[in-house]
């Protein structure tokens, strides 16, 4: 029974190349990773800010359930912010990568 122990292969939900090391990554793909992902922040921010005007209203029209709608908004508003400030990260990854391309 110990043995089997010994062989069973763990699961992880990363995969991980050993064969790949960080000065192997091709610097065009890399910016063009980063460009991607900072999209995607933008997109998220404008779309948790739009829920949140979306919430702001509802709490208006609603006076009944205003405070479950003003938590929705405070929630939203929040995504919203951390959704642009991963944003602006990648941005400064992405010029990073582009400043390591041209050397």
């Amino acid at each position: 029974m110990a043995e089997e122990e010994e062989q069973k292969h763990h699961h992880h939900f990363f995969h991980h190349h050993k064969d790949e090391s960080p000065s192997e990554v091709d610097p065009k793909k890399e910016e063009k990773h980063h460009k991607h992902k900072e999209h995607l922040g933008e997109l998220g921010a404008l779309a948790a800010g739009a829920y949140a005007l979306h919430e702001k209203h509802q709490a208006k029209k609603d006076p009944e359930h205003a405070h479950k709608h003003k938590v929705a908004e405070e929630i939203a508003a929040t995504v919203a912010v951390g959704s642009a400030g991963f944003a602006f990260h990648e941005h400064h990854e992405k010029k990073e990568a582009k400043k390591h391309a041209y050397e």
